[in-house]
């Protein structure tokens, strides 16, 4: 099997390790190699057709999104929320309708889609980045590290793991990692593990000529979430939103069927003249999810302190959205925790 050598390995390509990688990079740590399982960069971050099926939202305090938003040139705009809202709160009475405060703070999308800040990421080092590569075992050699994967190993003076912990158990590690570390990996919830989300696109943006925001908040009902969901520039006109999990149960099609049912019931008939309909159950992807697919209403623990430790005898760090002590699950713990692999990396 050939080998590849790079000074530091970094295993997964979603925003955490590309922002580790970039970060590197501008400090002139360019002996890099990114690892990725998928046949695709970006992670839970997925825009398809103008839709953002994984990671969307950002706050006002999320100052590291917007703070690399402004290093790479990427663009942010505010999500729409203008008109009547829907509150879906029992299946027998009717919609209760509301507005939003026009002066509370609304939250933040990303021109182009959350991938064009995976793209710009990505930019500098993207002949380093090695897709559809599964990383199987980590071994500890001398004075470096070997990674096996399915097609190849490679060696490296330290790696930096970024996928979600669960799914880094897969992983056979020689030494072992300490079992008290091995357990909190495992139970370490992954974030967007459990979601189904649905994106619809339409030649024209109907809700708005109904003096609708597009926005419906589903207590009950096929769909828990739905937002406007268009583009800065107003060319591709959308929704976007969360399915109720319930519905994984029933088939594709009786799952559609229920979803168009919903939303023509409160936004009106011109749901069903769709151009586009696209659904992504990431239960269903295997670098998201495992078999422990459970719902969390409340927010789950992320940020343990055992992320923060070193492993192999320095060799080996964690990083990614749920090892942030800082707005776990979040992007701007993605970002956070790849600063600060970074900054141990250069340390």
């Amino acid at each position: 099997m050939k080998k590849t050598t790079a000074k530091h390995i970094i295993i997964g390509a979603g925003l955490s390790g590309l922002t580790t990688a970039y970060m590197l990079h501008k400090q002139g740590e360019t002996d890099i190699l990114i690892l990725e399982s998928r046949d695709r960069i970006g992670g839970r971050i997925l825009t398809e057709n103008g839709i953002d099926y994984g990671a969307t939202w950002f706050q006002n305090h999320h100052q590291h999104v917007i703070d690399l938003l402004d290093t790479i040139a990427v663009g942010k705009f505010f999500q729409y929320n203008k008109g009547k809202s829907v509150l879906v709160y029992n299946s027998m009475a009717p919609a209760h309708y509301f507005e939003s405060d026009p002066h509370a703070p609304s939250a933040y999308r990303i021109a182009g889609g959350s991938t064009a800040m995976i793209d710009a990421l990505a930019s500098i080092s993207k002949d380093r980045i090695h897709i559809s590569t599964t990383v199987t075992e980590i071994q500890e050699k001398d004075n470096h590290i070997a990674v096996v994967t399915d097609k190849e190993t490679y060696t490296a003076e330290k790696v930096i793991i970024t996928i979600p912990p669960r799914i880094a158990t897969r992983i056979s590690f020689s030494p072992e990692l300490p079992e008290a570390f091995t357990k909190v990996m495992d139970n370490t919830h992954t974030w967007m593990s459990n979601a189904i989300k649905v994106g619809l696109t339409f030649k024209s943006p109907f809700w708005k000529e109904k003096k609708l925001s597009g926005t419906l908040i589903g207590q009950v009902g096929a769909v828990t979430e739905l937002y406007d969901h268009n583009d800065i520039e107003e060319k591709t006109f959308a929704l976007m939103g969360f399915v109720n999990e319930g519905l994984r149960d029933v088939s594709e099609e009786e799952r559609k069927t229920r979803i168009l049912d919903h939303l023509q019931k409160y936004l009106g008939p011109e749901v069903l003249e769709y151009l586009t309909y696209t659904e992504k159950d990431w239960s269903k992807d295997k670098n998201t999810a495992c078999h422990k697919i459970k719902s969390i209403y409340m927010s789950p623990r992320y940020g343990d302190d055992m992320f923060k430790n070193t492993y192999l005898n320095g060799k080996l760090l964690f990083s990614g959205a749920e090892t942030s002590p800082m707005y776990g699950g979040y992007m701007d713990g993605a970002i956070y925790s790849g600063m600060i692999a970074a900054e141990k990396i250069l340390a």
